[in-house]
């Protein structure tokens, strides 16, 4: 697959044949030239790719009112030969079409998202992966300088390829995660966010306008930051294979509130959880629970602390 800075290159190589053309090649510009080409190894490769694409199309010098000689692709140690015009113009035009062209498709946002109950990998561009949560949704935004990820919606888990020239950013609401090469969880319930970080390193921050630049706040392996829309967030631990049971299908909850747990469940879809006595919503629950049947969850915790499971239509009510 093409990379974003091999086809911003093209298309730079391009936009130079065109400026080298005629009149408009002064000193001054082939001395700027000769500075972009000498600014990446990746420039001499470009220009010599698109001058190559005259030499790939032999017949479309016999489209010209003048003929025309191939190229010469000059090594950049040696003095750049003036090439002739109209070759110049024919060139930079199919170059510029074809390296725009790979550049905007490139450039493109991606998309992923999925359904309620609904889980999904998706492989990057440069080996990155994210892997959706029920009821997510991520845009994608490559460039030559970033890789930029924001969560829309949901829940995401992102491994990281390591590439410290080009961090990986993700974006949840008015926070910003910045990773190198890790892998971390991020999730958005309405104006909280809250990141988990699996392996590595990364640093939060907060984007919104402000008189001063808020520091970022470090994680290591095993933190948990949860940060609310309003009020500063706070860190606790939260090992692994709890932050990613949703990978395996599993929901594990170790003393958590009912109405919480119950939250949690109905996010998987399913006949939806109802708990209308407060008093049993703080009742503490333990285990592990596939979240592809919250039934089983409703039985489970009815027997366990000797209540009742009333089904009317697609809910189900845990009741005394």
């Amino acid at each position: 697959m093409v990379s974003r800075s091999q086809s911003r290159a093209s298309a730079e190589a391009a936009a130079w044949l065109a400026r080298l053309q005629g009149d408009a090649r002064t000193p001054a510009r082939e001395a700027a030239f000769k500075d972009w080409l000498a600014a990446d190894p990746a420039h001499q490769n470009a220009f010599e790719r698109a001058t190559d694409i005259w030499a790939a199309l032999p017949g479309a010098a016999q489209l010209l009112d003048e003929p025309v000689a191939r190229p010469k692709v000059v090594p950049i140690r040696r003095t750049w030969q003036r090439l002739p015009v109209a070759q110049l113009a024919l060139a930079a035009s199919l170059v510029l079409a074809v390296g725009v062209g790979i550049f905007l498709m490139l450039a493109r946002p991606a998309a992923y998202s999925t359904a309620i109950g609904e889980q999904k990998v998706a492989t990057l561009e440069d080996g990155s992966r994210i892997a959706l949560n029920t009821d997510s949704s991520v845009e994608v935004r490559y460039d030559a300088k970033e890789r930029l990820v924001e969560l829309d919606r949901g829940e995401a888990m992102f491994e990281v390829a390591h590439n410290s020239a080009r961090p990986f950013l993700v974006r949840a609401g008015d926070k910003q995660v910045r990773a190198v090469g890790t892998s971390f969880v991020v999730r958005r319930e309405g104006g909280t966010v809250i990141v988990t970080l699996l392996q590595g390193k990364v640093s939060v921050t907060d984007i919104r306008p402000a008189a001063t630049k808020p520091l970022p706040t470090y994680l290591n392996p095993g933190d948990r930051l949860r940060a609310p829309l309003e009020g500063p967030a706070q860190i606790d631990a939260q090992p692994a294979d709890i932050a990613t049971a949703w990978r395996r299908g599993q929901a594990m909850f170790s003393d958590t509130p009912l109405a919480d747990a119950v939250i949690e469940l109905n996010r998987y879809g399913g006949p939806r959880l109802i708990v209308d006595d407060p008093r049993l919503a703080g009742l503490r629950i333990s285990g592990v629970f596939a979240t592809n049947d919250t039934g089983e969850f409703a039985r489970a915790v009815a027997a366990l602390h000797g209540l009742r499971v009333e089904q009317v239509g697609q809910t189900m009510h845990i009741v005394r």
